[in-house]
């Protein structure tokens, strides 16, 4: 009986299997040959140009000195490094040989040209939403870049996780095929602001939590994550920021990579504004209709009239850490940060980041603030010609804890953060191997 009962297991779990197999399976689309450029009209590749600024599609598919879109730039997930592809027109290496039929299929049902399934680090989630106007133009816009023969590097996915028909499990469970649907009640310029940052820049990609299984928590949407070993904060009205992200704040942040109230972009956020939503081509309206769609979720207008008063608080804190020679930790801030972080009047410079109102300092957790204390600012870091020295080499895991502690005690009325100085080591550990 018992043998049985474990050939009958045995049976239904090989045709579960085969059952599995036969659904995962997707057929190849066949190659074409590689477009001319010339039967693509300028207005498409020019709305494809503009699709992949905001998309930030350089930044993902170009590894570090590479060429544009040549892949090899390697994600960080929890299971492996997964390489961005090369998506140029190269017929060997590259997609040019792929229709638009399989470039249409890749964005919105995340199946490469051979049938095989992609990872989610490649954001189909997303780009199922897109319009097949816009994934006509963006195929329009790649098909006609310089061709590079590139071949990226293998993905560090461990057996069996990178097996591609296993991605099914993944799709049957977290993910939904379908376009974006307007909201009757918002405004066109909201829901262009929501088209773009769910189906295009995929917001949600490093600002929502995920799950084990590496799929976004759809009812913690924009709650905040945490994405190479820095902190994405939350984007609703749990956003720590002592002032409102409001429209026009939101808008300059978004355009060049800093806002007088809020500091200076940095980490992941970079690329994304650097290499995207600053380019020329990318209208300030598609910037606007962000800052309106990222303000309603953030209800930054309900909270607009406290801005004025919490800026100037803030600043009058600003020369605190001057002349306390009886102080060792506000000496170690002045000595190292008052010179660069000092504002006066009412309302601080963008030049000036004003740490009273930085969220790094109002996080929960120390990991921004002592990440941008190590590794600094650079001058392809940042917004344009805002830099800071980095204090990995010159300050001790107790110096970075002492300066945290002090100025989450003098410029915030948080509670104190904890273990501080194991977190500085923990940090460092991680840093990349030129600091």
């Amino acid at each position: 009986m018992i043998r049985r009962s474990a050939i009958a297991v045995i049976v239904v779990a090989f045709l579960g299997l085969l059952g599995f197999v036969f659904l995962s399976r997707r057929p190849a689309i066949a190659p074409i040959e590689r477009p001319n450029p010339a039967s693509f009209t300028a207005e498409s590749i020019a709305k494809g140009e503009v699709l992949s600024a905001v998309g930030h599609c350089v930044s993902c598919h170009t590894r570090p000195g590479g060429q544009p879109f040549a892949g090899g730039y390697g994600v960080n997930t929890p299971f492996g490094i997964i390489y961005g592809s090369n998506i140029t027109p190269d017929p060997k290496t590259g997609i040019g040989l792929w229709s638009l039929e399989a470039f249409a299929r890749a964005m919105h049902e995340g199946v490469s040209q051979d049938g095989s399934h992609l990872f989610a680090a490649f954001p189909y989630n997303a780009y199922t939403e897109l319009s097949d106007d816009d994934v006509t133009a963006l195929y329009a816009y790649l098909m006609t870049r310089p061709p590079v023969s590139a071949t990226v590097p293998r993905n560090t996915i461990p057996f069996p996780l990178n097996i591609s028909s296993l991605q099914e499990g993944w799709k049957i469970l977290f993910f939904r095929s379908g376009r974006y649907r307007t909201d009757p009640a918002k405004s066109a310029e909201w829901n262009r602001g929501a088209y773009l940052a769910e189906a295009l820049s995929d917001c949600g990609g490093c600002h929502t939590p995920r799950n084990a299984l590496g799929a976004e928590k759809v009812r913690e949407t924009y709650a905040g994550a945490v994405i190479d070993n820095w902190i994405a904060p939350a984007l609703t009205e749990a956003n720590p920021s002592p002032v409102a992200w409001t429209q026009e704040e939101l808008f300059s942040y978004l355009r060049t990579g800093v806002g007088r109230m809020h500091g200076a972009a940095g980490a992941t956020m970079t690329p994304v504004i650097r290499e995207g939503l600053a380019l020329s081509v990318v209208p300030d309206s598609d910037v606007r209709a962000i800052a309106i769609y990222f303000s309603d979720i953030d209800h930054a207008g309900a909270r607009e009239s406290d801005v004025g008063a919490a800026t100037r608080g803030a600043v009058e804190t600003s020369s605190l850490g001057s002349g306390q020679e009886y102080d060792p930790d506000a000496n170690l801030y002045a000595a190292a940060c008052l010179s660069c972080h000092y504002n006066t009047g009412t309302v601080p410079l963008a030049a000036r980041p004003e740490l009273a109102l930085s969220s790094a300092l109002t996080l929960p957790e120390p990991t921004n603030f002592i990440q941008v204390v190590l590794q600094g600012v650079s001058n392809t870091d940042g917004a344009l010609g805002l830099v800071m020295p980095a204090y990995a080499s010159s300050f001790t895991d107790a110096e970075v804890a002492r300066l945290a502690a002090y100025l989450r005690r003098t410029r915030t009325t948080r509670p104190p953060w904890t273990d501080l100085e194991n977190k500085v080591s923990a940090v460092r550990r991680e840093l990349p191997a030129s600091h």
